[in-house]
């Protein structure tokens, strides 16, 4: 396919390097400059999108989603597909997506889970909504960009997966970093609560495969002086994401709400900037009971 690819950052990058490794022709564009291996730079983000199979968009925010469809979505020919692979707003996804159809065009949100390791590996999980036709399109290229699409429905329902799937994640870490701050001072040793934990009812994605204490449970960031994997301030944009959306649906997320509240602390009045999202651990194991 021609594949025009806009926004080559750390997680773009490497997507567009995997798909021109299999003989697709890329054409990118980055407002920055940024360029990425095997692919060919245009001018705008208008000019690679011109003539393209799918154009994929790997953006930071609805708003410059917004902006940017604007941008290529005259420029595309009829019946090509428009793959958003950012984490946005559910909807600017849709209107996006509902622009895109107007000019007779096919539409995805498919954010992604596994980072920049899982960008670089194309072992990426994607989270897709929009149209069966749209999905069976894209699916050689999510084949080679990751190793699981998973089509969630309508449009918008890829960035409702993504935003649901956070806000447990962020939960979750929050509730493992506290158990075991607790455990510290309750003298029980960290590997004792994880040989417990990891294989009882407490048992998590957050304690089992990404432990926050470093040297306990297999290989994290925790083990890398926090050095981010997924950083605290992404997970905080992932859940003021989620509770744009518990607002606009009037879901009632207390637990949501409190991580968000934590994680706006963490990134903004203390240390967490720059840092893992499982670098709460030391946070509470500075603090005492307020």
């Amino acid at each position: 396919m021609k594949i025009g690819f806009i926004g080559l950052g750390n997680m773009g990058a490497p997507m567009a390097a995997n798909l021109a490794k299999e003989g697709h022709e890329v054409v990118g564009f980055d407002v920055a400059g940024a360029t990425a291996e095997g692919v060919s730079n245009a001018a705008s983000a208008a000019a690679a999108a011109e003539g393209s199979d799918v154009v994929i968009t790997m953006l930071p925010n609805g708003a410059i989603l917004r902006s940017v469809a604007n941008d290529v979505i005259p420029a595309m020919k009829p019946g090509a597909v428009l793959l958003d692979c950012s984490t946005v707003d559910v909807q600017s996804a849709r209107d996006v997506a509902a622009q895109a159809a107007e000019a007779g065009l096919g539409a995805l949100d498919a954010p992604v889970s596994g980072g920049i390791g899982g960008a670089a590996g194309g072992t990426l999980t994607f989270m897709v909504g929009g149209s069966d036709a749209a999905f069976a399109t894209a699916k050689p290229l999510f084949d080679i960009m990751g190793q699981k699409a998973v089509h969630c429905g309508e449009s918008g329902n890829g960035q409702a997966a993504k935003i649901c799937n956070n806000m447990i994640l962020g939960v979750t870490m929050i509730g493992t970093c506290e158990a075991f701050a607790l455990a510290d001072k309750l003298g029980l040793s960290r590997e004792a609560m994880f040989d417990v934990v990891s294989t009882s009812s407490g048992y998590s994605w957050s304690m089992n495969a990404y432990c926050p204490s470093p040297g306990v449970g297999p290989t994290s960031p925790a083990d890398n002086d926090y050095n981010p994997g997924f950083a605290a301030e992404l997970m905080l944009k992932d859940l003021r994401l989620s509770q744009q959306a518990a607002e606009a649906a009037d879901a009632d997320t207390p637990m949501g709400q409190a991580a968000t509240a934590l994680y706006t602390e963490f990134v903004e009045n203390e240390d967490g900037q720059g840092r893992d999202f499982s670098a709460m651990l030391p946070r509470f194991e500075k603090r005492g009971r307020n």
